[in-house]
């Protein structure tokens, strides 16, 4: 089978079987990966890590569907979107041992924002480099990824009703992951998420956050749609947050066990494996050169994460002023130890 056919959003695509294994490759990756970031901070590595498992659908589709010169606009939960931009996993968890505030990559390089905390303040941040690449006459989009907590924040608002007016190229993800930290979506929201696009006159689209594909095809055609002058999209991508917040939290307090038993019989992973294989484009040889592959970068990344040094203190003044001023020269001599 060499075609995979699926109409999210009411829309059709085609996505060829190189595709298909590559986004299973992706999944798998970061899986493994967000499993030992969890291991990683128990052992003292971290200091806090909020773990994915459960969105790999929603991350890695969404990401794959975008250009590599598009912007990518994370939150603090998008490891799946910066494994598909190609960023060391060791540089993007720098910013949970505390070493470099936002991750240590380049973001012009890899067009992947820096790690985003406060909730939905990213979102603004996404609309300008939309409205800045059309006022520059680029036809790049920007992709932003938030949380169905974030749509009761005043950012997201603000942002979806500048990109309405203006036209802006950007397309906002939501991952209704069902829960913002310990607040369900339905104690905070009395309608749909992607039906508030229509307040701001644009389309918004429901899809399966948990079907890899779906979300490949509903991005693409929203970020086709962008770059055609036709404005934003507003994508709910429902799914569901398997782990806890973060490490710091205890889900088990909130969250019923049933609930979670159910959401984890379509783990997206396990779901898109059988798809493969039912489809004939998995094999086992596939999966075992993926498991080979993954274990490989994990070993990587725990070695280059323990072996992480601090950054000289002096980082701290560096891009501050042209010149500095007596004060700030002060503080980091002082700071340093030489003052």
């Amino acid at each position: 089978m060499s075609q995979a056919s699926a109409e999210p959003g009411g829309g059709g695509f085609a996505v060829d079987a190189a595709t298909m294994r590559a986004l299973y490759r992706l999944m798998a990756i970061t899986r493994a990966l967000d499993e030992e970031a969890a291991t990683l901070q128990r052992q003292g590595e971290l200091a806090v890590y909020p773990p994915l498992i459960g969105q790999e659908a929603a991350q890695v589709g969404s990401a794959a569907a975008m250009r590599d010169d598009d912007w990518l606009v994370p939150s603090y939960r998008e490891l799946g979107a910066a494994v598909v931009r190609g960023i060391d996993p060791v540089e993007y968890l720098a910013f949970y041992r505390a070493t470099w505030h936002g991750g240590m990559w380049d973001p012009q390089a890899h067009r992947f924002a820096p790690i985003c905390v406060p909730v939905a303040s990213q979102i603004p941040h996404a609309v300008g480099l939309a409205m800045g690449a059309m006022l520059d006459g680029r036809d790049t989009c920007s992709l932003v990824y938030f949380g169905d907590g974030a749509t009761s924040q005043g950012d997201f608002h603000e942002g979806c009703n500048w990109a309405g007016v203006f036209r802006a190229p950007v397309v906002f993800l939501c991952q209704n992951n069902q829960w913002a930290i310990s607040m369900p979506a339905e104690a905070q929201t009395a309608g749909s998420i992607h039906r508030k696009a229509e307040g701001y006159g644009f389309p918004g689209v429901r899809v399966d956050g948990n079907d890899v594909l779906a979300v490949y095809g509903a991005v693409r055609e929203a970020a086709d749609r962008a770059r055609g002058g036709d404005g934003p999209t507003l994508i709910e991508a429902v799914t569901y947050r398997i782990g806890a917040h973060s490490t710091a939290d205890d889900a088990t307090r909130y969250r019923a066990a049933a609930d979670v038993e159910r959401w984890q019989a379509l783990d997206p992973l396990a779901r898109y494996r059988r798809d493969l294989e039912e489809s004939g484009v998995g094999s086992d040889e596939l999966f075992a050169s993926v498991d080979q592959e993954a274990e490989e970068i994990v070993a990587r990344a725990r070695a280059g994460v323990i072996a992480m040094k601090p950054r000289p203190v002096d980082e701290l003044f560096a891009w501050v002023y042209d010149e500095a001023p007596p004060t700030l020269t002060r503080q980091r001599d002082e700071a340093a130890g030489d003052g």
